[in-house]
C-alpha cells in the first residue's frame, strides 16, 4: 500500500494522462499505479493525496468519511463577519446545500509560496484571507461558497487533509513524499498552525 502527499502546483490537472494544454500529475510524480484520492481543480493549489489502495482512496475522498480538508482562500472584497457566518452555517448552492463548516478570517499567510502566475491585482478592490475547513468536497465547492456570499475566490490553497499538513511536510509546489498509511488513522483534526 502506497500513500503519497503532493503539493499540486497551480494549473496542473489532477490526472496522469496527457492533456493538450495543461501540465498533469505525471510531470510531478513518477510512481506508477497511484491515483488521486479526491481532486483539486486546475486553478487550485496545495495538498493532494495519492494512493494505490482503493479502500484508502475512499476513506480520503468520500464525504461520508468526514475527513476534514482545510483551505486558505484569498477572496475579493472587504471582510464581512456576516458573510463568514453564512459560510459556517451551510449554504444553498442550488444543486445542494453545504454542510456546516469552520470558517474564519486569517492574516495573509506568510509561509505561503508565491503563485505563478500571480493573481490579478486591482488597487481599488481589497482582498482578505479565509481559512475554511470542510468535511465534504464537491466540485469547486469552496469557490462556489465564497461567491455565494459575495466574495469571489482569487486564490485557493488546500493546506491540510485530516492530520496531514503541507507545511509540516515542507513540500514546495511540485514536490511529493511518501507517508505512512497510519497517519490517516490519527483521531481528530490537525493542530491549528499559526498563520503568521
Amino acid at each position: 500500500m502506497t500513500l503519497l502527499a503532493l503539493n499540486k502546483p497551480f494549473g496542473t490537472i489532477c490526472q496522469f494522462s496527457a492533456h493538450p494544454t495543461r501540465p498533469t500529475l505525471a510531470e510531478c510524480i513518477d510512481r506508477p499505479g497511484v491515483y488521486p484520492a479526491g481532486r483539486l481543480d486546475a486553478d487550485s493549489e496545495g495538498l493532494l493525496l495519492l494512493t494505490d489502495d482503493g479502500r484508502l482512496q475512499a476513506r480520503i475522498a468520500e464525504p461520508e468519511r468526514k475527513l476534514p480538508k482545510t483551505y486558505w482562500a484569498q477572496v475579493e472584497g472587504e471582510y464581512d463577519e456576516a458573510a463568514v457566518a453564512r459560510l459556517r452555517g451551510g449554504l444553498d448552492l442550488g444543486d445542494f446545500v453545504t454542510l456546516p463548516c469552520e470558517a474564519r478570517e486569517i492574516p495573509e499567510p506568510e509561509p505561503l509560496w508565491a503563485r505563478n502566475p500571480p493573481i490579478r491585482y486591482r488597487a481599488s478592490i481589497p482582498t482578505h484571507w479565509l481559512e475554511i475547513t470542510l468535511v465534504e468536497g464537491k466540485n469547486r465547492q469552496v469557490r462556489r461558497m465564497t461567491a455565494a456570499v459575495g466574495t469571489p475566490t482569487l486564490r485557493l490553497v488546500r493546506v491540510a487533509i485530516g492530520p496531514v499538513d503541507v507545511f509540516s511536510l515542507n513540500l514546495a509546489p511540485g514536490q511529493w513524499c511518501e507517508l505512512p498509511q497510519q497517519i490517516l488513522t490519527l483521531s481528530g483534526q490537525r493542530s491549528r498552525r499559526p498563520s503568521r
